[in-house]
């Protein structure tokens, strides 16, 4: 793994696996302050789809950064969403919008805010 992904030694390699556990970890303390996206993929022409999904994120526009909405064909839209906030939180607005009616797939992928990973 070290050779293929390019790191000069072990050590390096070794740290960079203890900061993805490190990130895992503090993803699942409700308290901790996480960055990530919520990807999702949708039919746009579900009936009342494109509202729910709209009213969710406007509730917790404090928290959703930036959206990026995507028309992958006729009926299928990507739309990626910045999210930086409390885990618990985030987490839960991530099920809120995968769970909704019509969404083909979504997932939440969480990452650090950089405040806590020394470099």
């Amino acid at each position: 793994m070290s050779g293929e992904k390019g790191y000069d030694n072990r050590s390096l390699a070794i740290a960079d696996m203890i900061r993805s556990h490190l990130v895992e970890h503090r993803q699942k303390s409700g308290n901790a302050d996480i960055a990530g996206t919520i990807t999702l993929v949708y039919d746009h022409h579900k009936p009342h789809l494109q509202a729910t999904l709209t009213s969710i994120q406007h509730d917790h526009h404090n928290v959703i950064l930036s959206t990026v909405h995507v028309h992958l064909d006729h009926h299928n839209c990507l739309e990626v969403l910045l999210v930086r906030g409390k885990a618990a939180v985030i987490r839960r607005i991530a099920d809120e919008l995968v769970t909704a009616k019509g969404v083909k797939h979504g997932r939440l992928t969480v990452t650090t805010t950089g405040k806590d990973l020394p470099t």
